[in-house]
């Protein structure tokens, strides 16, 4: 795996890379050889932030913790990531490397079998609507008149599909399709 570890307005400390690099070959037994991490550390307040992404095969894998040391917030966010993966093995057995949820196979990984319980097939209720080219700000004011943390709409500018998005901060993002 293909680790790639930078600093968000602060210094990656002396020998960090090289722990954050032993700890993920342990998660080589669930990815492919074409799988690329992603470490952002960045201070908030008192404490060390870490942002892991692994990537692979078109999945993304997500956590961000948030701990006294970056090496806390490393462990929990691997094993954020390990629950997410054995939460959807079912999903995600054909995706990953081959074998990795097959006893007797020689990638298996034998996990207590009640320690994660699998989601059950999703809910999904789908609603569609007219899309209204508008501005970011208006998309935002619509978004909070509706009370939600996310508004789907058309960029008067470059007539894209965008997302805007309430943060956990209480700022706001946009998603831009490439």
């Amino acid at each position: 795996m293909k680790v790639t570890i930078t600093g968000r307005k602060t210094e990656v400390p002396r020998g960090f890379r090289e722990i954050v690099e032993k700890k993920m070959q342990k998660y080589d037994k669930f990815f492919k050889d074409d799988a690329e991490a992603t470490v952002v550390i960045s201070q908030k307040g008192n404490h060390d932030n870490l942002e892991l992404t692994i990537t692979s095969v078109g999945i993304f894998f997500r956590s961000e913790q948030t701990d006294e040391t970056y090496q806390n917030a490393l462990d929990k966010a691997l094993s954020a990531i390990e629950r997410q993966i054995r939460k959807n093995k079912t999903r995600l057995s054909k995706k990953l490397r081959e074998g990795v949820f097959v006893k007797g196979s020689d990638s298996y990984i034998a996990y207590p079998e009640d320690e994660y319980e699998e989601e059950s097939e999703f809910n999904v209720r789908t609603k569609s609507f007219k899309l209204k080219p508008m501005s970011r700000e208006e998309a935002i004011l619509q978004m909070n008149l509706l009370e939600h943390d996310f508004y789907v709409f058309m960029n008067d500018e470059t007539e894209a599909v965008n997302v805007v998005y309430r943060k956990k901060n209480g700022d706001y993002g946009c998603i831009i399709p490439e």
